[in-house]
């Protein structure tokens, strides 16, 4: 996992560095980290015309000591105060943005560069707000990024990710605790994930399912086929009803009455390590009360998407009933959903939201998104864990129910609640960028999961 600090625990973090080191010299690291990645961009420096823009703070210093460094290598350097910068700056090779870094608020207008020039920025795009990833004004576009010491919320949520460019992030020796939110990379999923046992049989990654209703039996059908996908040797899925439909040969089938079926749908998944409640059941005032006694019920841990965050109520009724779980529960909501729980949108900051409305409901909370932030309560650090990998083709019907069967079977394999949520939503990025870049439908998304899972890093 790869931590992400706050601009205040990076503040923090900067004051106890100087406790062992001297400013200028965290300012000659930093500004030696940009000029090495400079001297990459641009293939070596004889020769090529760099612009510098500086401002008064430490990006500014950092600036100016990457800015000698090019000069000593042959570079043609000019730098620019950003308060004098003029409005479009001359042709170059490289532009290196060293305005304004992670303190930086208000407004600002970076000057224009030419097309097709390659721009550093020194820790965060001038103009980014370091924890929202908000921009005010014309702040500088990036082609690349160099951060220190851990990433910034900014850079990866809001318009941070397209301002900012590819990032990576030079270690300057400034040490911190444990980050309380951390971005999941590939290699996690080797660490986190458990290969299946070789004794294994097909219920000891078992899963069982209540989801669907009469023209929508397509939720319950992604969401089945996504946790087949992802590892459970074994899918029980129940339909109130019983509405007909295609179903997988692989999932065996409930026969589930129309009403008052939470009690033998918790009977018929007795034996299963976790459980799905919600994909497409509806939310008729019978189904809701079924739904409640199935989050309450089911001794192993509940996955809650779709129809089932509608049942859960209001916010006093909401936490009431998730405080009766022994097992955690885990909660996905997108946009609209954590509005209706939490009574406000998400906003700019999804980390600072998610956390917000998983110690207040007391339970994990997965907020969907092209950054999707996972917070626990009562975790030790990191509470919130990260995943980017999304793609805008996700944004189509049933990707959401595929997630929610990813999520269950990596639980079903003894991946913890939390750390299953981050790590289900990783791969159903990951997956999809397998997949075609348009007309990518949430039925695509099963088969590339697994292909990713069998073909990516080694996490068997």
């Amino acid at each position: 996992m790869r931590a992400v600090l706050t601009r205040d625990e990076m503040r923090a973090a900067d004051a106890a560095a100087l406790t062992e080191v001297t400013h200028e010299t965290l300012v000659a690291r930093a500004g030696t980290a940009v000029a090495h990645r400079a001297l990459l961009l641009l293939g070596g420096a004889y020769g090529r015309r760099v612009t510098v823009v500086v401002g008064k703070g430490s990006n500014g210093a950092d600036g100016r000591v990457a800015a000698e460094y090019l000069t000593r290598r042959g570079a043609r350097v000019t730098v620019v105060g950003a308060a004098d910068a003029p409005s479009a700056l001359p042709p170059c090779d490289l532009v290196i943005d060293g305005a304004y870094g992670t303190g930086f608020h208000g407004a600002y207008d970076a000057p224009v560069v030419a097309p097709g020039t390659p721009v550093l920025a020194i820790d965060i795009a001038s103009g980014v707000d370091a924890d929202t990833g908000r921009a005010s004004g014309a702040a500088t576009r990036a082609t690349h990024t160099v951060t220190f010491a851990a990433l910034k919320p900014g850079l990866l949520q809001g318009d941070g990710p397209g301002l900012c460019g590819q990032v990576s992030v030079a270690d300057i020796g400034i040490t911190f605790p444990t980050s309380r939110a951390a971005l999941i990379e590939d290699a996690d999923i080797a660490a986190l994930l458990p290969a299946r046992p070789r004794q294994a049989n097909k219920w000891t990654n078992a899963v069982g399912i209540a989801a669907g209703s009469v023209g929508m039996e397509g939720a319950a059908i992604l969401c089945a086929r996504g946790a087949l996908a992802a590892g459970s040797g074994m899918v029980r899925l129940g339909s109130p009803g019983n509405p007909p439909a295609p179903w997988p040969e692989e999932v065996v089938r409930l026969r589930l009455p129309e009403a008052g079926w939470a009690a033998p749908f918790l009977e018929a998944a007795a034996k299963c390590r976790a459980v799905v409640v919600g994909p497409g059941l509806g939310t008729d005032p019978a189904t809701m009360e079924e739904i409640r006694a199935v989050i309450a019920g089911a001794p192993v841990p509940v996955v809650i998407d779709a129809d089932a965050i509608t049942a859960l109520g209001d916010m006093p009724d909401a936490r009431a009933l998730l405080a009766t779980c022994s097992e955690p529960r885990i909660l996905t909501p997108h946009d609209g959903e954590y509005g209706r729980l939490a009574g406000s949108p998400p906003g700019d900051d999804r980390l600072a939201a998610a956390r917000d409305l998983a110690g207040r409901i007391g339970a994990i909370v997965l907020l969907k998104g092209p950054l999707t932030a996972v917070a626990a309560v009562e975790s030790s650090p990191p509470d919130v864990l990260l995943a980017s990998s999304g793609v805008p083709a996700l944004a189509t019907a049933g990707s959401g129910d595929v997630l929610t069967g990813v999520i269950a079977a990596f639980v079903a394999r003894g991946v913890t609640a939390h750390g299953a949520a981050a790590l289900a939503a990783h791969v159903h990025g990951r997956a999809a960028s397998l997949g075609r870049p348009a007309g990518l439908v949430a039925g695509d998304l099963p088969d590339l999961i697994a292909q990713w899972l069998s073909t990516g890093p080694d996490h068997g």
